[in-house]
C-alpha cells in the first residue's frame, strides 16, 4: 500500500486525525478575506459581461497574415456612429474576432465588407452574429429563474434527507463558493458567456456532491450519539472529515487536471473563447467547493447543532468523563471506535501503576521480587 494509501487508512480508523472543527476561526478567517477579494473585484471592476447577456455585433474572419491592428482600424473607419468602442482579440490560428455593439442588418453590412477588405479576404467569410439587448436580457433572467429553483430544490432535498440545519450549512457554502468564483472572475476579467453559466451550474452540483458526502458520515457516526458517553458531536463531526479526507482529495485532484488541461489549451492554443470561460468557472467552483465541504459546511453544522440542549448536555457529560481519563490521571484515551459501536472502548495507554477507566480504578501492579518472595513462617 502507498503511503498515501495507508495515510487514508490511518485517517479512517482515527489513528490519525487533524482537528479541522477545533480550528474554525482559521477557516472562517481564510474565507473572509476570500470573500471581501471577491466582493470588492464585483463591486469595483464588476464583471465583463458578453454580447449575449448585452447585446451586439460579432464579426469572425478566417484571414491569414491580418492583425488585430488591421482589424481594428477597418472597423473604426467604416463610417459607422453605432459600432461605439470595437473589442478586437486574435483567437487560435489565422482568427480575428470583432466585437461591436448592436448594429442593424445594413449596417453590419458595412462593417463585415470593411472588414474583409483590409484583410484581403471575400465578404462571405467574415462570420456575423448579430444579437439584440431583449435576447440578453431574457437569458440573464433565464439563469437567474434556475439557479434560484436549483438551490430551493436542493434545500428540500437536503432537509427531508438529512435535517434543516445540514441543508442551511449546504446552502451556506454553496453561496460561498459561488460568490468566490465570480469574483475570481471579475478579476481575472474573462467574458461572461452562456458557457460562464453552464459552468456555474455544474460546479454548484459538484460543491454539493462534496458536501452532501461528507454530511452522510457525519450522519453515519452520530446516528447514536446522545446515549454516547465517549464522544462530542464535534469530535464525531471531525472524525468523518477525516474518514473523507483522502477520497475529497483524489476526486478533486481527479477532476481539475483535465479542466486545467481545458484552461491552457484554451489560452494558448486556441485563444480567448467559450473554452475559456467554461474551464476557468470550472477550475475556480471546483477547488472552491471542495475547500468549503471540508472546512465550511461540516464547521458551520457542527456550531448549529451545538446550540442544541440535548447536545450541549450530551458534550458536558462526555468532557466530564474525558477529564477522569487524561494524562494526569495516568493515562491518555485515542479513541478509535465509532460512537454506538457494539463493544466501542476507549484505547487506554498504561503510563504508571494505575490505570483510570471511566470512575474505576484497577488496583496497583505488585511488583516481581513482591510476587516471588515467600512470605514469613508464623512462629508457634
Amino acid at each position: 500500500m502507498s503511503r498515501f494509501g495507508n495515510l487514508g487508512a490511518r485517517l479512517y480508523k482515527g489513528e490519525v486525525s487533524y482537528d479541522f472543527i477545533g480550528k474554525v476561526r482559521t477557516w472562517y478567517a481564510v474565507s473572509a478575506v476570500l470573500l471581501l477579494i471577491s466582493l470588492g473585484a464585483l463591486l469595483f471592476r464588476g464583471l465583463d459581461f458578453g454580447i449575449e447577456f448585452q447585446g451586439g455585433a460579432v464579426f469572425i474572419a478566417d484571414a491569414p497574415g491580418g492583425t488585430v491592428a488591421q482589424a481594428r482600424d477597418a472597423v473604426l473607419g467604416a463610417g459607422v456612429d453605432a459600432i461605439g468602442e470595437a473589442t478586437v482579440t486574435k483567437l487560435g490560428g489565422d482568427s480575428i474576432r470583432v466585437e461591436t455593439l448592436a448594429l442593424d442588418l445594413p449596417e453590419s453590412t458595412v462593417v463585415r465588407e470593411a472588414l474583409a477588405d483590409a484583410l484581403g479576404i471575400a465578404p462571405g467569410e467574415v462570420q456575423r452574429q448579430l444579437v439584440g439587448p431583449s435576447w440578453g436580457g431574457e437569458i440573464t433572467n433565464k439563469a437567474l429563474t434556475g439557479l434560484a429553483v436549483f438551490i430551493v430544490l436542493v434545500s428540500i432535498y437536503l432537509a427531508m434527507t438529512f435535517e434543516w440545519k445540514m441543508a442551511l450549512a449546504a446552502i451556506v457554502a454553496l453561496v460561498h463558493d459561488v460568490t468566490i468564483t465570480a469574483g475570481i472572475y471579475a478579476l481575472v476579467g474573462f467574458e461572461v458567456t452562456p458557457a460562464t453559466v453552464v459552468g456555474l451550474l455544474t460546479i454548484l452540483g459538484y460543491s454539493l456532491y462534496d458536501t452532501v458526502v461528507v454530511f452522510d458520515k457525519v450522519r453515519e457516526n452520530t446516528r447514536n450519539i446522545l446515549g454516547s458517553n465517549r464522544w462530542t458531536f464535534a469530535q464525531a463531526a471531525n472524525l468523518a472529515v477525516n474518514q473523507t479526507l483522502v477520497r475529497s482529495i483524489n476526486t478533486s485532484i481527479v477532476a481539475l487536471l483535465p479542466v486545467l488541461g481545458l484552461l491552457v489549451g484554451g489560452v494558448f492554443l486556441v485563444g480567448a473563447g467559450a473554452l475559456n470561460d467554461l474551464a476557468l468557472v470550472l477550475l475556480v467552483g471546483m477547488a472552491v467547493g471542495a475547500y468549503s465541504s471540508i472546512f465550511i459546511a461540516t464547521p458551520l453544522l457542527v456550531q448549529l447543532k451545538e446550540r442544541e440542549p440535548a447536545i450541549r448536555a450530551q458534550k458536558a457529560r462526555v468532557e466530564a468523563r474525558q477529564a477522569l481519563v487524561s494524562p494526569a490521571a495516568g493515562a491518555t484515551v485515542t479513541g478509535r471506535e465509532l460512537p454506538g459501536a457494539a463493544g466501542a472502548a476507549p484505547v487506554i495507554s498504561r503510563t504508571r501503576n494505575v490505570v483510570a477507566v471511566g470512575q474505576r480504578q484497577q488496583p496497583k501492579k505488585v511488583s516481581r521480587e513482591r510476587r516471588t518472595t515467600p512470605p514469613p513462617k508464623k512462629r508457634p
